[in-house]
């Protein structure tokens, strides 16, 4: 008897384990989307709810640089609005999404008709239980 009720604990403990994974990946995916859509349409105010206040892309020789750049949002945000960034239209591919508790990181391709990006985004979850990236790491495909 012991050894059922301990079994069917697990099994719920582990039901409702599988459960908030999948539903942190759902909203890191619809996070990721969201992002995409937002910067396709230079649509700077609905892109800034996607991004955490510490939100960083992480340049690592783009565009035949030698060094690292980094861009903070505000910079990043007012290159969306002026339209020097953004204005495609991208397939997203999410290739891969690691969870850590509040903390995730995704592969996700950006397939543009400009221009196509592979990035590795890190996402937190905040205190609202919103997740919001925090970081970029692009490379130009």
């Amino acid at each position: 008897m012991n050894k059922i009720i301990l079994m069917s604990i697990f099994a719920l403990f582990t039901a409702v384990s599988c459960y908030a994974q999948n539903s942190d990946e759902k909203a890191i995916k619809q996070t990721i989307i969201g992002f995409s859509k937002a910067g396709d349409v230079n649509d700077a105010d609905k892109l800034a709810t996607y991004l955490d206040d510490s939100y960083r892309i992480v340049m690592n020789r783009l565009f035949g640089s030698k060094e690292v750049a980094i861009m903070p949002k505000d910079v990043y945000l007012e290159k969306i609005k002026t339209k020097e960034y953004g204005g495609d239209s991208r397939k997203v591919d999410i290739e891969s999404i690691t969870l850590n508790g509040t903390s995730a990181s995704a592969k996700v391709s950006f397939i543009g008709i400009k221009m196509t990006f592979v990035s590795i985004l890190t996402l937190i979850k905040d205190g609202d239980n919103q997740w919001k990236i925090v970081s970029d790491v692009p490379i130009i495909k």
